[in-house]
């Protein structure tokens, strides 16, 4: 999930939005002052209901922030590089840009987001009863309970044992510790998280057609992100099984045809575009990879324009390249094949650039350990 922007950086680690955010935020704080808050607490004047409700909202969101903030923390101290958090209609997501590297680890990374959205909803909730123990009523106090009940059932949610929940982590942390095979623990955590789509959406549907109307259809919908989740991560984890000790060496293409940045996309299509083989051409200075235009780029400049405008003003910049090293696992490189690159890696040895990993490259790596199992399956 791309962050449409960004809005800094905690603990060291990018933290961008997703225009998505907006939908579930409009949402919140339409059902809590439309709606909840008018029911519960009448004759409040509408400013009020609007305020608490843009208050729950925005605390709400900062509490997600925090769920994924102390996944990257944990995860950066278990020796994993975390690319960015991005607030999505979902909630949110730690990019996490390698594997844990044991159970122990697995268990740490997936338990402390729920353990932290716990300990806030209890903070809000006890913050509740005190007030109200002291007298303290009316919408604020509403606004708390909201609070503490939201963040709570967020933990609740987040630790049934179904793939991508964190509780599909957990699950995966105990079937990988109980049989010793990562790839099976994957396996099981993923096939649990498209149990619980497929039971998400039935109840969804049978809610809607009962008449629960938008609530029913949301939970459908949570349903099917669950199962095209679950479906993605274990074709990834069974890839991750067939290359792994393949080294990025093993399939990168080494000494790739490169470009200058300055090159105008006028000369490179009049002189190099039909004597260069790939589709994707790396940029470099003084031998050092500075960018990455593909031809889908340079195809979406106007003819008028070309003569014009340099291949580093359409390229990937420097700081969006995915770099690798040519001894790094290429299970270790997969999960960074995303972005602005269009899943390539740049490959290079004391910061000069020595090959690249295309999509086609990874292919027929996989399709030659495909080849390989097979041979082995044979000689059993």
């Amino acid at each position: 999930m791309r962050a449409s922007f960004r809005i800094g950086r905690i603990a060291g680690v990018p933290v961008g939005v997703n225009w998505s955010v907006l939908v579930i935020f409009l949402l919140i704080t339409w059902g809590l002052a439309g709606s909840q808050f008018p029911r519960s607490y009448p004759d409040e004047p509408t400013w009020a209901y609007l305020l608490a409700g843009l208050s729950a909202a925005v605390v709400f969101f900062l509490g997600l922030l925090a769920h994924e903030v102390s996944h990257a923390v944990v995860a950066k101290r278990n020796g994993i590089e975390v690319g960015g958090i991005t607030l999505w209609l979902f909630g949110g997501v730690a990019e996490l840009r390698g594997e844990a590297r044991d159970p122990g680890a697995e268990l740490r990374i997936a338990g402390v987001g729920p353990l932290v959205s716990l300990i806030i909803g209890l903070v809000f909730g006890a913050v509740a009863v005190l007030l109200a123990l002291a007298g303290v009523g009316g919408l604020w106090l509403g606004a708390l309970a909201w609070l503490a009940g939201i963040n709570i059932l967020l933990a609740v949610f987040n630790v049934l044992p179904a793939a991508p929940l964190d509780g599909g982590r957990l699950l995966r942390a105990a079937v990988w510790k109980a049989t010793g095979d990562r790839t099976k623990a994957s396996v099981v955590a993923a096939r649990a998280g498209w149990f619980l789509g497929a039971l998400l959406i039935g109840l969804g549907l049978w809610q809607f057609l009962a008449g629960a109307g938008f609530g029913g259809l949301w939970l459908a919908l949570i349903g099917w992100f669950l199962i095209g989740a679950a479906t993605l991560e274990e074709r990834q984890a069974r890839l991750g099984s067939a290359l792994r000790g393949v080294r990025v060496a093993d399939v990168m293409t080494p000494q790739p045809q490169t470009a200058s940045p300055d090159l105008t996309v006028g000369d490179f299509v009049d002189n190099y575009l039909f004597a260069y083989r790939h589709t994707a051409l790396p940029l470099t200075a003084d031998g050092r990879p500075v960018g990455l235009v593909t031809l889908d780029r340079v195809r979406g400049i106007p003819a008028d324009r070309r003569s014009a405008t340099t291949l580093a003003e359409v390229a990937c910049r420097a700081d969006q390249l995915v770099l690798a090293s040519p001894d790094e696992q290429l299970t270790d490189l997969l999960p960074r094949l995303n972005g602005c690159a269009d899943g390539r890696a740049l490959v290079v040895t004391d910061q000069l650039l020595v090959g690249i990993v295309s999509p086609s490259d990874i292919s027929r790596a996989v399709q030659r350990a495909s080849l390989r199992d097979q041979a082995a399956t044979g000689r059993r």
